[in-house]
């Protein structure tokens, strides 16, 4: 490049930089308001009120007091029993069985993304809260309250919190009690003649195993009516030498039809109502 191309390209741009510097360093003082502009303030009138931010101190000490021991041991409960709160629920109520026939039937349906897991088990969950209502306010007034006024203890509060519970339990277990005998002669007891011989951490698993039973035996029911639609487009498919065309994509609209004529929902909470509440 010669210097007159070089002069030519860089003069402009030192110019342009140079007065660019000159405006940034002007002095303030230069710059002033126009004629009969308001002059500004920075104070607050008295009827402005300061801003209030509350103060959060975190104390940790050693408890001085028995009380205070107690009060430390029943939060830590507290917290316990609040993270294992949703196995409870799924464990020791209806929720299991609700959740998995639905899952079932959305099988047989051949539905895959309709309606959304987290809609059956929403589904599963307030049912189960319907269903379970009874149980959750005796809980609560023989159990929950009087620890709250102080009337009872913890552990007493445990006990009747925990008899409705085994009593539901026990009840939708029925006449079946193979699986309570099952687990009783595993952990080396006796034969129970009553439901006070049964202790608690042997009817929880005898109870999910007879509440899994139930479910599986509603699930193959409500599966025959739509294995007949499927085997009978299949058939037809057949016949028609339309052997690349899947039967499930013509079959589905055949089902969910039946399943909307018969109000499938409708009666599937019923039945599931009335296998519960006998």
């Amino acid at each position: 490049m010669t210097l007159k191309g070089f002069a030519s390209k860089t003069l402009p741009r030192i110019i342009i930089f140079a007065g660019i510097v000159a405006l940034c360093c002007m002095p303030v003082a230069s710059q002033s308001f126009p004629q009969g502009s308001t002059a500004g303030r920075t104070e607050l009138t008295a009827d402005v009120a300061d801003a209030q931010m509350p103060a959060i101190s975190l104390d940790i000490r050693s408890p001085e007091t028995g009380e205070e021991v107690a009060f430390s041991v029943q939060l830590l409960l507290l917290l316990t029993i609040l993270t294992l709160a949703p196995s409870i629920l799924i464990l020791v109520t209806c929720f299991l069985r609700f959740s998995i026939v639905l899952d079932f039937i959305k099988r047989a349906l051949s539905l895959q993304q309709v309606p959304p897991t987290t809609v059956l088990n929403g589904i599963a969950l307030f049912l189960t809260l319907f269903i379970m209502w009874p149980t959750f306010t005796e809980i609560y007034n023989n159990a929950f309250k009087p620890m709250a006024d102080g009337q009872i203890g913890i552990e007493q509060a445990f006990q009747e919190a925990e008899a409705p519970l085994r009593v539901f339990m026990f009840n939708q277990m029925g006449g079946n009690q193979d699986y309570i005998t099952s687990f009783m002669s595993m952990a080396g007891l006796d034969r129970p003649n009553t439901l006070a011989d049964v202790p608690t951490y042997v009817l929880v698993p005898a109870y999910i195993l007879n509440e899994l039973t139930v479910a599986f035996k509603i699930g193959v029911i409500l599966y025959i009516p739509f294995i007949v639609i499927d085997m009978v487009v299949a058939s037809v498919l057949m016949s028609m030498g339309m052997i690349m065309l899947p039967p499930v994509q013509i079959s589905m609209p055949f089902k969910l039809m039946l399943f909307v004529l018969v109000d499938g929902w409708g009666l599937l909470t019923q039945q599931l109502f009335n296998s519960i509440i006998r």
